[in-house]
């Protein structure tokens, strides 16, 4: 089992400005500080998070926002993770090396490369999250679920019966196809893609518990779940988690209503050995 890397952060603390009170998009940065053990502020000031995003420039449509040591700020989660990645060793290895002065172009490219990669993976565990989402909120989030709930067991069910599955499959067959380590989805480190999948597939296991325990129980997708509970023991992860720090599910991206789980039958079948 791996570890997280020793502490990083010499300079003054990260600053993540998100929601209180939920895990939300600002959750995944967390998770690669919390993995990292590189120090961070969570700020949930809302009068100072609305007056950082009307006076910065650019301007910020809306948070996670990291502010950096150095004073500069940066949003939106995918573009949070891949500036991070390096940094925290999340990277991958050819992708680590980025956060040194790397002189041969074409060790740069396949840094530069692996890192993209890397953020490809995220980007497409993101829209997994989204999905899940857009299952109890079809229509608008502006609206409450009970004036969408019809309208949400009809997401839901394609949903469960569809869309879990292809996204699970894809990961499974990325998992299978790394001959370096089944047990992560680029080389052999944790890298944030990684860490988000695990942070995706912990809240499709609270929101949808009967359709995942079928799809546990079908065993066609263990090495992504393998995946989860192998980052969930990790020392950053564990202790974060035992900590009490880490916010419950409960509203937000991931959410619980029974009527919207079920078990339907796995109908993607990923590619064999």
């Amino acid at each position: 089992m791996s570890s997280p890397p020793h502490k990083l952060q010499k300079l003054a603390p990260y600053i993540l400005h998100y929601w209180g009170g939920i895990p939300g998009r600002g959750e995944y940065v967390r998770l690669a500080f919390e993995y990292a053990g590189v120090s961070y502020t969570d700020s949930n000031d809302s009068a100072k998070l609305l007056k950082t995003l009307r006076s910065t420039s650019p301007s910020h449509f809306a948070p996670p926002m990291l502010e950096l040591p150095n004073g500069k700020i940066l949003s939106q989660t995918p573009a949070i993770l891949n500036y991070l990645a390096p940094k925290l060793g999340l990277a991958g290895e050819k992708g680590n090396l980025l956060k040194n002065a790397v002189e041969d172009d074409d060790e740069r490219e396949e840094a530069e490369f692996e890192r993209s990669i890397v953020n490809q993976l995220v980007l497409t565990a993101l829209d997994l999250c989204v999905e899940a989402h857009d299952s109890h909120h079809p229509i608008a989030s502006s609206l409450y679920y009970e004036d969408q709930k019809q309208e949400a067991l009809r997401r839901a069910e394609d949903f469960l019966k569809l869309r879990i599955p292809k996204y699970l499959a894809h990961f499974e067959e990325t998992l299978r196809k790394n001959k370096v380590s089944h047990s992560h989805l680029v080389g052999k480190t944790t890298t944030t893609a990684d860490l988000v999948l695990f942070h995706v597939v912990d809240g499709l296991l609270y929101a949808f518990p009967r359709r995942m325990g079928a799809l546990d129980k079908g065993g066609k997708y263990k090495r992504v779940l393998k995946l989860h509970e192998k980052i969930m023991a990790e020392g950053g992860i564990k202790e974060y988690v035992e900590s009490g720090r880490r916010r419950k599910f409960g509203v937000g991206l991931f959410r619980h209503y029974p009527e919207l789980d079920g078990e339907d039958e796995d109908t993607i079948e990923p590619e064999k050995e």
